[in-house]
């Protein structure tokens, strides 16, 4: 078996109508598809949801579901609210900077950009506590040469010491700046 893409990711989300409305005005999404059940299809419980489906871009699909007979939307604890997020890459630089300043004008804190030296990035939060990414590749077919390298030892050495392994310590060193 091969996995040719994925098909769509799904979230919870608060209200269906405001995640539709903040998607569509702020990351510019369109909204490709709703569908509503009063049984889960999969299950067969019976547990009325509304599912959406946003474009993210070259057939990427992000998804979404309201279930409003569940219990409130709460979050990991035990995980930092940095680890879980959705990432989407923009053309450029220009497009986060730009991007950020809309944001921030329509009163979304960003934090950014950061510069992960093989990209840059700003992240903020959506209407239902979902951190996002929006992230510009800068890096050189020299650094991604490098890092496929050295992938599977750092892995390795990672696996056997839980400890960063410094293999890759140069894209914190400004080598390739």
């Amino acid at each position: 078996m091969q996995i040719t893409k994925i098909h769509h990711v799904a979230y919870r989300c608060k209200d269906a109508k405001e995640t539709v409305e903040w998607y569509v005005k702020h990351l510019n999404m369109k909204f490709v598809l709703a569908i509503a059940e009063d049984q889960v299809p999969s299950t067969h419980a019976p547990d009325p949801y509304m599912h959406l489906f946003m474009d993210a871009g070259q057939g990427n699909v992000l998804a979404f579901f309201e279930i409003p007979n569940s219990p409130p939307m709460g979050r990991d604890e035990n995980t930092p609210e940095w680890v879980q997020h959705i990432a989407f890459e923009v053309d450029s630089v220009k497009t986060l900077e730009e991007t950020k300043a809309r944001l921030e004008a329509s009163g979304i804190p960003v934090v950014g950009l950061t510069d992960h030296t093989i990209f840059k990035s700003i992240y903020f939060f959506d209407p239902n506590g979902h951190r996002l990414e929006l992230a510009a590749n800068t890096g050189t077919p020299d650094m991604y040469r490098k890092l496929d390298e050295v992938k599977w030892d750092m892995l390795e050495e990672w696996s056997k010491t839980k400890r960063a392994p410094k293999h890759a310590a140069w894209m914190h060193e400004k080598e390739f700046g």
